[in-house]
């Protein structure tokens, strides 16, 4: 049984969405924050990474770089950059990329269904990015990037889904990257109804992306909890600002990976020892796998297509995923890369990006390169059902989740 509620947001002006909604906060670098918000001063970007509003020198992470971000989300939810809704509502948040549509549910869940697993990881998370969150929710008493949850279809909550977004549209917008954004408002009674009984009769809802700012939230309604001792539960603290999607609307990108140097073998040599795990073939152009066990690499301004061998293979939700196989084969026992979270000579690329990227981070800063067969929504269900890890960086979910569109305060 899981809480999926609706709730009050505060949401852009209908005038100005497309300039207020922002990529996630951890796709920038410093800089290039600093660059985007200059060019975009509407841009909730300035909110979530309000050390764009100081010198360079100054700490990103000091007190006052997170009042600046409680001081201009006052300011918005005043000068008539925000509206805020009346009542409790759930919302549609739908994103068509490159002519495929993913719709969601906008909604806040639970704080205990994440403590007691109902709504189960996949990931571990690190304290130091998870602090920057703590700091920027409980500063701003406000959920401003939801996170990204996945659920196994239900027909009813697809029916009335189907059903809203043939009705006139809250906001309809395209951004620069060319993905389109479309919002409905689910406002009569016994759709709201019929939502929160299919979410309570589902007791698996899954965290397909924003470990960390999911983590993060909990923590501060823990925090506020205890400065409320008489909380009683339904609390807007208790919530968390998420945005639900069937499993069937849902298309993994892989996650590629490219790596500083060979770990002082010559190439032939490390050819050597990646035949004893892998069938080698030479290819003429840049190779996408397109079957599970199959890798493209990158060398020495060639392609190659590995295939892991058959008795390498294996049905265990972790040691099977193709990420593991990679981490297990090729990347500990041959490059000497442990742990690809905090090893310095490995670094990743979503498939966003494309093969081009890593070619070209192979005639930068790096040596090797593979490109990977995408991790699936089920193998991400069985890890995470089976209450297990998949190693780091093993999905790339696309388009992203816009922040500032929808925001609930604490």
């Amino acid at each position: 049984m899981s809480k999926v509620l609706p709730f009050a947001a505060f949401r852009p002006n209908k005038d100005v969405v497309s300039e207020v909604a922002a990529l996630p906060y951890d796709v920038y670098k410093r800089a290039e924050a600093k660059a985007f918000v200059d060019e975009h001063p509407k841009s909730f970007l300035r909110i979530d990474r309000p050390e764009t509003q100081f010198p360079e020198t100054q700490d990103m992470y000091a007190q006052e770089v997170y009042d600046k971000a409680n001081e201009m989300l006052n300011e918005d939810m005043t000068n008539g950059t925000y509206i805020h809704d009346e009542a409790p509502v759930y919302y549609i948040y739908e994103l068509i990329m490159d002519g495929r549509s993913q719709t969601g549910i906008v909604a806040v869940v639970s704080v205990d269904d994440y403590i007691d697993g109902t709504i189960k990881k996949h990931e571990n998370t690190l304290a130091a990015k998870e602090q920057d969150r703590i700091n920027h929710i409980y500063n701003c008493n406000a959920q401003t990037g939801p996170i990204f949850l996945a659920y196994r279809d239900r027909d009813v909550i697809n029916a009335i889904v189907s059903k809203v977004k043939q009705g006139e549209k809250t906001y309809g917008f395209t951004a620069d990257d060319g993905v389109v954004h479309n919002v409905w408002l689910i406002n009569d009674a016994s759709d709201i109804e019929a939502l929160k009984a299919e979410f309570e009769a589902e007791n698996r809802i899954y965290i397909a992306d924003g470990h960390h700012r999911a983590a993060s939230a909990v923590k501060v309604g823990l925090k506020k909890r205890e400065e409320n001792p008489g909380y009683t539960g339904d609390e807007d603290f208790n919530f968390f600002l998420s945005v639900l999607f069937p499993e069937s609307e849902l298309e993994i990108l892989p996650y590629n990976r490219v790596i500083k140097d060979l770990n002082g073998l010559e190439p032939d040599a490390f050819m050597s020892q990646l035949s004893q795990a892998f069938e080698i073939e030479e290819v003429s152009e840049q190779f996408q796998p397109v079957d599970k066990g199959t890798f493209g690499m990158f060398l020495k301004d060639k392609w190659y297509k590995l295939t892991i061998n058959d008795d390498l293979r294996c049905d265990d939700p972790v040691a099977g995923l193709d990420v593991s196989l990679l981490q297990d084969y090729v990347l500990t026992p041959i490059l000497g890369i442990e742990d690809p979270r905090t090893d310095k000579r490995i670094d990743f690329v979503g498939g966003i990006r494309g093969l081009g990227e890593l070619e070209r981070r192979c005639h930068t800063d790096m040596v090797l390169a593979f490109s990977m067969y995408p991790t699936s929504i089920n193998e991400l269900f069985e890890v995470a059902d089976a209450g297990l890890l998949m190693p780091p960086k093993s999905t790339w979910f696309e388009p992203k989740l816009r922040s500032g569109i929808f925001i609930h305060k604490i």
